[in-house]
């Protein structure tokens, strides 16, 4: 295949705080995009990288007495090392702050401004910090930030605008000529409906009100706005100047191919950075994909709402493929998709436990049982099930090249997993153990394991880009080398023999209410371990009808044990004055062993809904202080059991 080139970008993460599972979704779908380009033979440059200038920053570095730098060198090392626990791959990791980024946007700003697409006038209006955004009031929404629905303050400043109107019908030629220019089309349809056709105003891309930022060359009270600085990366990346004394990679791999950004950034890249280019007399990138969000439930991921989940704490608790394949097999082409614990937990159970990693197992297994390790291709039909089975894997190579080939990751995914289901059907169907049984099935049942073997080289091939390090592992207990998934090779058949090693699970099987447990458990002692005391704050008053709807009762300790399960949770059974026992679990074996408990009497809420927690149904809550260092359990030794608490 001839070696062509393929430029792919992130959106560069902002260093105000640690990236969420949210903002690691922009990684590993573009990682996932080229991994499968090296997988076609394209030479491959990969760009991502940290935003690391503004007022936020600014701010944020001051709240902690430490300067601007010293706050992003701690932020962008955090960043890093997310990319990393979600395996990117990555060709450079640019800074904002780097050297050769700061002294070309210096240039670009200063030619900009020397052809008059730049020029100095006032501002005023509505700022949106976080955002970093200006807004006329009619563009607000309830009087908040359209784009973040914050709150937003009155600004009036001195600043240099980006002529947007005078490049906006050039911009919308473009897109009339290149209607693959956005993607998903619905976003190409909001940009030129919402914002084109209805008149550019032009753009603030200069600040004087704070310091954090590339100077403006020639008029050093102002900084360059986040605009050209942050968005001009793509370029400054490979080596671009304006003095057209460009590095080799910018002449070798621009205009880039794809620009991999999230939803609500589209407008940036898909007008502000267009035009910029425009100015400079360079040409677009091919495409921007501008993937949908990540939600947390129901509910868009924040911090503030503490719905927040974290890629690399996903990764080191059930590994980094698990992460890339959640992400990677949750969020459609055009629609958001959805995060929570016991959702990654279920997928994971039932697509890497159960269909692929069952399947990769049991073959290499059957394999090694009943010849030793090694199956041949032969002529011989091993069932009246080959024919599908083929033409499955035909359809699902052909469905998954044109899926991938236009970004719809998930549905690719969906297609893969889809054969390894039909592949696992296929050895409910051909039953292998029974024709072990019978001598004169032996050649019959050495095609049907060559058959699950070569289904399983086309699967590890088409997940590789979303499996890397599963995909590694597959081919190492199948002894076939990298080349065995090369994109030219990805045709049924394309094998003559099989020797495979010893099988090993892929992914051993999440016990859910575990998990969970210990998820939770965890969380609340995260929360308690970053709580400031600021004297005592109570909930709000109640009425005594409030109160009197909980029922308090009094209950001897009749047993008590450990919970296999769980490390913090012990057993109870009560003796609650009703005549049948009643069990509780209790979350107090950091404190108590079971001896210390028996015989005493406790408080328990009895009308408290019944919860499963590891597997123990628990009818109630016995009462206890905590005082965030240990837990007192409240003791009423001398009531009779069922006496009423008020």
């Amino acid at each position: 295949m001839e070696n062509k080139k393929f430029y792919i970008t992130t959106a560069i993460a902002y260093t105000s705080r640690k990236p969420h599972i949210g903002n690691a979704y922009d990684i590993v779908l573009a990682d996932m995009i080229a991994r499968y380009k090296r997988m076609q033979g394209f030479d491959v440059h990969f760009l991502t990288g940290s935003d690391e200038h503004g007022q936020k920053i600014q701010e944020a570095a001051q709240e902690k007495g430490i300067s601007p730098k010293e706050y992003v060198d701690a932020v962008s090392d955090e960043i890093k090392m997310v990319w990393d626990k979600v395996g990117a791959s990555h060709d450079r990791f640019i800074r904002t702050t780097d050297a050769d980024h700061e002294a070309a946007v210096s240039a670009i700003f200063k030619k900009l401004y020397e052809q008059g697409d730049i020029y100095k006038s006032e501002y005023e209006g509505k700022y949106c910090v976080p955002c970093e955004s200006f807004f006329t009031p009619s563009q607000l929404v309830d009087g908040k930030c359209p784009d973040c629905g914050r709150e937003v303050t009155d600004a009036k400043e001195e600043a240099y605008f980006l002529r947007l109107s005078k490049y906006q019908d050039q911009l919308i030629k473009y897109y009339e000529e290149h209607p693959d220019f956005i993607q998903p089309e619905s976003r190409r349809n909001e940009m030129m409906n919402n914002f084109l056709k209805k008149g550019l105003s032009d753009l603030c891309v200069s600040r004087s009100s704070f310091s954090w930022g590339v100077p403006v060359e020639f008029d050093n009270k102002h900084v360059i706005y986040v605009w050209i600085d942050a968005l001009s990366n793509y370029i400054t990346g490979l080596g671009y100047h304006p003095d057209g004394n460009n590095g080799e990679l910018f002449d070798k791999y621009w205009p880039a191919d794809l620009h991999v950004i999230g939803k609500d950034i589209v407008r940036f890249h898909t007008i502000y950075w267009p035009i910029i280019l425009m100015a400079l007399g360079l040409p677009l990138p091919k495409q921007v994909l501008g993937h949908p969000w990540v939600l947390s439930g129901e509910d868009k991921m924040s911090k503030s709402k503490g719905n927040v989940l974290y890629a690399d704490e996903l990764a080191d608790r059930f590994g980094k493929d698990a992460v890339r394949y959640y992400l990677l097999s949750e969020i459609p082409f055009a629609q958001d998709g959805t995060i929570t614990y016991e959702m990654f937990i279920n997928r994971y159970n039932a697509d890497l436990a159960n269909t692929l990693g069952n399947l990769v197992n049991r073959s290499i297994a059957m394999t090694n049982k009943y010849f030793g390790g090694t199956v041949r291709k032969t002529d011989v039909v091993g069932s009246e099930f080959d024919g599908d089975l083929i033409a499955s894997a035909a359809d699902m190579l052909k469905n998954y090249t044109k899926l991938m080939d236009t970004w719809h990751n998930a549905e690719a995914v969906d297609a893969v997993m889809s054969f390894a289901k039909r592949c696992n059907k296929y050895i409910d169907e051909t039953a292998p153990w029974a024709m072990a049984k019978n001598e004169d099935d032996r050649d019959k049942l050495e095609t049907v394991l060559y058959n699950l073997l070569e289904s399983i080289r086309l699967l590890t091939a088409c997940l590789s880009p979303v499996l890397p390090d599963t995909a590694t592992a597959t081919l190492m207990q199948m002894q076939l080398p990298t080349e065995a998934i090369a994109f030219e090779g990805l045709t049924f058949g394309a094998t003559e023999t099989f020797t495979v090693g010893t099988p090993s699970p892929l992914f051993a099987r999440i016990d859910l209410e575990k998990a969970l447990a210990e998820i939770a458990a965890e969380q609340e002692a995260k929360a308690k371990a970053e709580e400031v005391p600021e004297g005592i704050t109570f909930l709000d008053e109640i009425t005594i009808d409030t109160f009197a709807s909980v029922d308090l009762r009094v209950a001897k300790i009749v047993d008590c044990e450990p919970i296999k399960k769980a490390k913090k949770l012990l057993k109870l059974t009560l003796d609650d004055g009703s005549g049948t026992p009643r069990t509780v679990a209790s979350g107090i074996a950091l404190w108590y062993t079971p001896d210390e408990l028996k015989g005493r009497s406790v408080i328990v809420v009895a009308n408290l809904k019944p919860a499963v927690l590891c597997g123990v149904e628990s009818r109630g809550m016995i009462l206890a202080a905590d005082d965030g260092d240990a837990a007192k359990v409240i003791f009423v030794d001398g009531l009779n059991p069922g006496s009423k608490v008020r």
